[in-house]
């Protein structure tokens, strides 16, 4: 609410939008007072935490190439005498807007074709039956394992929606 004043008191006036907001929200300060208030009092100790651990935390993100993630961050930031949580620490390093680096690369799971798909659409998108047995329906998806990437196949019922090979 405040950065919203701030962006636009120099267009309206702070009194003008405060009139405004007071008829479409209830509760909370919408008056001129209560905005000069807020805007006197003193931050909080969580933001002036925050604001000595994020430039700390960018220059260990430096020294270490740019590739550590928030575990590894937490336990840097340990050993460099901060006491500080793994939620905090992905709180400020999103704040900061730096993440880790993902190790592999990611799957290549569909191809375009170089020609258009010329294969007829058997039940017109009706993925829907009244018996058992009588619509299959098949589909296949990638799993992530430890060793690579396993393709698995699924033939589904229609009707009962199980998987029946």
């Amino acid at each position: 609410m405040i950065r919203f004043i701030d962006t636009h008191k120099d267009l309206f006036g702070v009194e003008p939008i405060c009139r405004v907001l007071a008829t479409t929200f209830t509760g909370g300060f919408i008056t001129s007072r209560g905005y000069r208030a807020a805007k006197a009092r003193a931050p909080a100790a969580r933001t002036l935490t925050d604001q000595q651990l994020i430039p700390e935390l960018v220059r260990i993100h430096q020294e270490n190439y740019r590739v550590y993630g928030v575990r590894k961050m937490w336990q840097a930031m340990k050993r460099a005498g901060w006491a500080i949580g793994r939620d905090k620490t992905y709180r400020l390093m999103r704040a900061a807007g730096i993440q880790g680096v993902h190790r592999g690369r990611r799957p290549v799971t569909t191809r375009a074709a170089k020609t258009p798909d010329n294969c007829p659409d058997l039940v017109n998108r009706l993925f829907r039956d009244d018996a058992p047995h009588r619509l299959w329906v098949a589909d296949f998806t990638y799993v992530r394992t430890a060793s690579g990437f396993c393709y698995t196949a699924f033939i589904t019922d229609v009707f009962s929606r199980k998987i029946v090979g």
